[in-house]
């Protein structure tokens, strides 16, 4: 499973467009899943520091309503998925933030366990989609051998939602009073406006394909939606023409993908509703007391050594390119390191095993992400990608359920985390498996050349210039219908 030419190899105008996307486009997106990402664990950061004391909420009640978001998200994802594949990115990824942003807004004035439960229902059905559209959106701006350093830029904003976002929800938590709120209600509060801000904006600043964006030349403009239309075509005669959102249901390779990734979120969101619980242990345990921000700050330890590594992973993956390791290896590393961390002796010992799992989770998403779109492309890339992330967040409602649950049962964490070392560790062998089956091998496609419109004179021009050869000006077009499978 080799992914072999790399950004260093590519001609200038390849260089000069994976450059203006990575710096133009990704941040922004990459800014709103930071605000995804922090909206929907926001509860984490609320339930030890008031909110399941004021609200009367056990462990498996706080797990339950951490794990209903995922009901709601789980039911839309594909079919939100196909409408961003019909509608373009631009016009559903602002809705989507909008809607989630008004529903976080809600969670200000929850009054009881069944209003909460309602609230995280609807915000699952809000969010739906955003995640995987926002990862289709940026798999079709790029070619396939480009798209872990794509993926990996956004995904670098989950990680550090913790570094950045644990602080901050600590600090909005030590405003209590403001407004006449608690602390807690403050936070969700203060971290759901900027869900609102930021999707109005993005109507206005998204673009939908390559052909759109005036801050591209023309010849990147042309040579990006040349590449892109060259790698559909050769990916639909690899699969014998398969486009349509059934096949991305038939594929058996689909679902093995899901079901590897149910084992890194599974992993991922253990980590993200109960880290905070288990540092509020740590007071107990070392006779110290830490107030929200402190606590915070602690609970953003493990983010930034993962957004570092996740950082010199993929950029090995893309210099090397892509090999098995690269996704199972850390999976392995995960395994192992999760249940550990019960068993350290001290605070400083678990955070630093905690460390390990998160860098491991992190380093291996990104990777992950590549595949799909290796064999996937128009209406059954929208549907496959949806899919994935469908049966990978039924991990986001088990886990934290399963945990909570287990934990009221046994009275510790032991045999949770030993669980979630399990169902990663079958990730890592199904990942080994699938890439021996040499059944998501990318095509080959020549991308090397440079595009045949000139750039005298016609940079910052109108991309559908009377002046532009026939091949360019129909690839253009191609890439500019919203029902095409180039897109």
């Amino acid at each position: 499973m080799d992914q072999n030419q790399t950004v260093a190899d590519a001609p200038p105008v390849a260089r000069s467009a994976i450059r203006k996307v990575s710096t133009r486009l990704v941040p922004f997106v990459a800014l709103m899943f930071f605000i995804n990402y922090l909206d929907r664990t926001a509860i984490g950061f609320a339930a030890p520091n008031g909110m399941n004391e004021d609200l009367a909420l056990s462990a498996a009640q706080f797990g339950f309503a951490s794990g209903v978001f995922f009901i709601g998200y789980i039911l839309l994802e594909v079919p939100s998925n196909l409408a961003l594949h019909k509608f373009g990115a631009r016009r559903w990824l602002s809705r989507i933030m909008v809607s989630w942003g008004i529903v976080a807004l809600l969670f200000t004035w929850v009054q009881n366990f069944e209003q909460l439960v309602v609230l995280r229902f609807l915000l699952g059905v809000a969010e739906a989609g955003f995640f995987p559209g926002a990862i289709l959106f940026l798999s079709l701006w790029v070619p396939a051998q480009y798209r872990g350093r794509i993926l990996m830029l956004f995904y670098l904003a989950q990680p550090l939602t913790t570094v950045i976002g644990a602080p901050l929800a600590g600090w909005l938590i030590q405003q209590h009073g403001a407004f006449g709120l608690e602390g807690w209600r403050f936070m969700f509060l203060g971290v759901a406006i900027p869900a609102i801000v930021v999707g109005v904006i993005a109507w206005f600043y998204l673009k939908d394909k390559p052909a759109d964006a005036k801050w591209l030349t023309r010849d990147e403009q042309v040579w990006l939606t040349d590449a892109l239309q060259k790698e559909t075509s050769a990916t639909q005669k690899k699969e014998h023409g398969h486009v349509s959102a059934r096949f991305a249901f038939k594929s058996g390779r689909v679902w093995v993908l899901s079901f590897i990734y149910f084992g890194f979120i599974y992993g991922l969101y253990a980590l993200a509703f109960f880290l905070p619980t288990i540092i509020e242990g740590f007071q107990s345990q070392t006779g110290q007391t830490f107030d929200t921000l402190q606590k915070g700050l602690i609970t953003a330890i493990p983010y930034l050594p993962a957004a570092i590594v996740m950082y010199f992973w993929s950029r090995d993956a893309s210099k090397r390119g892509l090999k098995t390791w690269h996704i199972a290896g850390p999976a392995i590393a995960g395994a192992i390191s999760i249940p550990l961390a019960l068993f350290a002796g001290s605070p400083a010992a678990t955070i630093a095993v905690i460390t390990i799992t998160a860098c491991a989770i992190f380093a291996a998403l990104p990777n992950f992400w590549t595949l799909p779109t290796r064999f996937l492309t128009g209406a059954a890339a929208a549907a496959g990608v949806a899919l994935i992330n469908t049966i990978g967040n039924l991990a986001g409602f088990s886990a934290p359920f399963v945990t909570g649950a287990v934990h009221d049962w046994t009275g510790g964490y032991e045999v949770p985390m030993f669980i979630v070392g399990f169902v990663m560790l079958v990730s890592a062998v199904l990942m080994v498996l699938l890439a021996r089956s040499n059944r998501i091998n990318p095509v080959t496609v020549d991308e090397t050349a440079t595009p045949t419109a000139a750039a005298t004179g016609a940079a910052g021009t109108d991309a559908a210039a009377t002046d532009a050869p026939a091949v360019d000006a129909a690839a253009l077009r191609a890439a500019a219908d919203p029902k095409g499978d180039a897109r």
